[in-house]
């Protein structure tokens, strides 16, 4: 992803979430994704879509069994 893709969706990440420690950071190696942090724990990639017409970027974020016993 680019530069100004990255800083426009982390910017709407952190206004969506009320959360100004969200980080979307470029992953290496790779072109179609960023990492996501909160601080600096990992917690999801976001995927660039742009097969059809619409351009759009889905985010995955997996929650394991361990992190629910933190709640």
């Amino acid at each position: 992803m680019k530069p100004d893709e990255i800083r426009k969706i982390e910017a709407y990440l952190r206004m969506k979430f009320e959360l100004s420690s969200i980080q979307v950071r470029a992953r290496p190696r790779k072109d179609d994704s960023a990492e996501v942090y909160i601080g600096e724990e990992f917690i999801g990639v976001i995927f660039r879509d742009d097969e059809d017409e619409d351009l759009s970027w889905n985010f995955q974020m997996a929650i394991l069994e361990i992190d629910l016993d933190e709640v």
